[in-house]
């Protein structure tokens, strides 16, 4: 059985819920792991993204895949990227070129929407090799290539590399 709440007791229930706030508890927010670089420019900052969407920034040095093999374009990529972080350089554009264009014979080796290079250079920057160099990528300015070139902003060189 039941005990009945007393008179008192429901008038001192009713005064503690019309005098009192709710209290607020602040959630401790989950802390992210450090993100690692990936391509995609994801490292870069705001303001060096920007300088490099405008143009304002010059490639200290630049390599042209244009008719090569992938197994050489990739083995070629990554001995330049490593030779321009050796030597200190941050930014380097690579050319991809844009790949063939569509046929209006729709010929089925023309039908790619881009060059293999071009879909496969993003690729392999997220290759472990390519990975540790690099601090992150953006798409070439309309002077440097545009739609068929590719800025990678190299990480900096350790004192001891």
């Amino acid at each position: 059985m039941k005990r009945r709440t007393t008179e008192d007791e429901k008038i001192l229930f009713r005064k503690t819920v019309e005098t009192s706030r709710p209290q607020v508890i602040a959630k401790a927010k989950p802390k992210k792991p450090a993100a690692k670089p990936k391509s995609g420019g994801i490292a870069l900052d705001g303001n060096t993204r920007e300088r490099l969407k405008r143009g304002g920034v010059r490639p200290q040095a630049s390599m042209d895949l244009h008719g090569m093999t992938q197994e050489a374009a990739h083995r070629a990529l990554l001995s330049f990227l490593q030779r321009s972080r050796k030597s200190g350089l941050r930014l380097t554009l690579v050319v991809t070129g844009k790949g063939n264009p569509k046929n209006e014979d729709d010929a089925g080796w023309m039908t790619r929407s881009h060059g293999v290079l071009k879909e496969m250079v993003p690729r392999w920057l997220n290759e472990p090799q390519f990975a540790a160099l690099i601090a992150g990528t953006a798409p070439a300015h309309v002077r440097h290539g545009g739609a068929g070139a590719l800025y990678i902003y190299l990480r900096k060189t350790e004192r001891g590399d």
